[in-house]
């Protein structure tokens, strides 16, 4: 496929052996394209540096240990993080909720779906009583055969959307507009909620640094993989590089 990486010609069949780790990305034969060129710059640079190792997996993890220099997440960082995302350290949180559900298929085109959910949330705008009956006649979730009730639901157990608004409404509060998710358009109401308790900062301090590390490290290694990038001759393919540390 006429790709190369500073002068050094990749095979296709270095592809097609990376191609099967990377079924379930979105664009297979891409992503492992990128996959095969980000590991040829890092092993062309260990070889550079002279940086040794018993296979290509050692080589790339002495090069990025080397390379990549990230902070430790102090005592401020740690509290300034858990004071930004209580919800995250916050046991026993739950909402009880009903929604209706207006699938999404082939067969019927969006705007019709979407104009039908409109005309059911002003009903119950209107009439907010008529959610069991409403629920039960249009929602395309086994739950509409009890009045779109899907009992208590802890932070977390739904896909985020819908978890981000789920505990954003108050209780009895009817969302004011319809949510889109992978399953389709959904009228949301939270009937109750119960307040989780917050663990103590002391309790999770160790998680809350181990996750600012790992978080720092990846985006130290994508700052390294973009100058690399940025400063390599690559034919075949366009990545995102950069030529200044001073990349975000």
């Amino acid at each position: 496929m006429g790709l190369s990486v500073n002068g050094v010609d990749i095979d296709d069949s270095v592809i097609e052996r990376e191609l099967p780790h990377h079924q379930h990305a979105a664009n297979p034969l891409k992503e492992a394209v990128h996959e095969v060129v980000l590991r040829t710059l890092l092993l062309q640079e260990a070889a550079r540096l002279n940086i040794e190792g018993t296979d290509d997996d050692e080589r790339v993890e002495a090069l990025l240990a080397r390379e990549v220099r990230v902070p430790e997440a102090n005592e401020a960082a740690c509290a300034q993080f858990y004071r930004n995302h209580p919800q995250r350290f916050t046991n026993g949180e739950m909402a009880e909720a009903r929604h209706i559900l207006f699938q999404v298929t082939q067969s019927v085109p969006l705007e019709l779906v979407r104009d039908t959910a409109e005309g059911i949330l002003d009903a119950l705008r209107a009439a907010p009583e008529r959610f069991d009956e409403l629920a039960r006649q249009y929602s395309n979730c086994p739950s509409g055969a009890v009045g779109g009730n899907l009992g208590q639901l802890s932070r977390g157990k739904c896909v985020p959307e819908f978890d981000k608004l789920l505990f954003r409404l108050g209780e009895g509060q009817l969302a004011e507009r319809l949510l889109e998710t992978r399953f389709g358009l959904h009228i949301v109401q939270v009937l109750r909620k119960v307040e989780g308790r917050l663990l103590p900062f002391e309790a999770v301090r160790a998680q809350i640094a181990d996750y600012l590390a790992t978080s720092a490290w990846q985006r130290g290694v994508h700052q390294y993989l973009q100058l690399l990038v940025g400063r390599a001759d690559i034919t075949g393919v366009t990545l995102e590089g950069a030529d200044t540390p001073l990349v975000q």
